[in-house]
């Protein structure tokens, strides 16, 4: 453990805020604390977000905020708490928080109903080519109905791949069963046999089979080490022929230059995607194939869910600041 001194908890501690949040949400935070907000909204450099861990009680980062060791390490004596703005943590060094007596929050289950909304999206349009669709009307090409044109795959029937069936993967669950998909899931333990009758899922032990039966699979797994590049050339190739990815969970879950390859071959069908390798840029070979509907990572982007994540941080800041545990605490230990 660092012999780092205890820090400060004042009733209005000083929070600096990383990324410009909702008005609604920004305003609270403002009346409760001495808040440094970033209304222009401009992604802050390392300089910056080291400036602001040497002064702030609280810094309030987003998943694009790469909170590593070495920051961590110089971090200023009074910042306690880093109140970070949605469910993942994987841009935090946990290690290097509990080391320096730092805790660490999240916002979770706030963007499960999002997020499952969009992957169901992906799910839909994918198969029934509706980016190809919407394309040929933008360009004035449609020439009207007939039998044979953009013909799709229907959904009923079909085997529905989940990989990772936490809350998300158990919420795609609830909504694709409605669609007649036959749901098959791959998860580090199996659920209870009620959940399993709930959703109508029946569970895979072995990635490589569930992979090999499915017509869709979808990805609901967070970044860990063990699952980098899960979804590799190996798997790829391994699956049915004109299958489809969906992916609104972490991109480093899938070898994309694999993926890219299959889908240009034409052994992939079509891929739903809302992560991205290197965010914002896009690998131009996504853009341009037809058969992938790619979305600028929204899985979240609902007016809903982001003031419930806000009031999340708020609530974890004022539960911290009176000496409490906060309710959304990463690391266990630390109060």
């Amino acid at each position: 453990m660092s012999d780092r001194p205890e820090p400060r908890r004042t009733a209005k501690p000083r929070v600096v805020v990383t990324r410009h949040l909702l008005p609604s949400v920004e305003s609270r935070m403002s009346e409760l604390f001495d808040t440094t907000l970033n209304l222009e909204d401009v992604p802050m450099t390392r300089d910056a977000l080291a400036a602001a861990m040497s002064e702030a009680d609280v810094l309030v980062p987003t998943v694009t905020d790469r909170i590593d060791a070495a920051l961590i390490e110089q971090a200023g004596p009074s910042l306690g708490l880093i109140a970070s703005f949605g469910a993942g943590v994987d841009h935090i060094d946990l290690a290097a928080a509990r080391a320096n007596r730092i805790i660490v929050t999240n916002t979770p289950g706030v963007f499960t109903d999002d997020t499952a909304d969009l992957t169901m999206a992906l799910i839909i349009g994918v198969p029934r080519r509706l980016r190809e669709g919407t394309s040929l009307i933008r360009r004035g090409e449609w020439t009207g109905w007939a039998p044979s044109a953009l013909l799709g795959r229907k959904l009923s029937g079909k085997v529905l791949g989940i990989v990772g069936m936490g809350r998300i993967g158990q919420a795609v669950a609830f909504r694709a069963r409605a669609f007649g998909l036959d749901i098959r899931y791959h998860n580090r333990r199996r659920l209870p046999q009620a959940v399993e009758t709930m959703f109508g899922a029946t569970w895979v032990e072995s990635l490589d089979e569930l992979l090999a039966a499915a017509d869709i699979v979808t990805l609901h797994c967070p970044s860990a080490a063990a699952n980098k590049g899960m979804i590799n050339a190996a798997r790829i190739a391994a699956m049915k022929p004109g299958a489809i990815i969906i992916n609104t969970a972490r991109a480093d879950l899938i070898d994309y230059d694999a993926m890219i390859e299959a889908l240009e071959s034409g052994h992939l069908g079509g891929a739903g995607l809302d992560v991205f390798p290197e965010e914002p840029r896009v690998d131009e070979r996504i853009v341009a194939l037809p058969n992938v509907i790619a979305q600028p990572h929204i899985g979240s982007a609902t007016i809903e869910g982001r003031e419930q994540a806000g009031e999340k941080v708020i609530a974890n800041i004022r539960f911290w600041a009176d000496g409490h545990r906060p309710p959304d605490q990463v690391l266990e230990g630390l109060v």
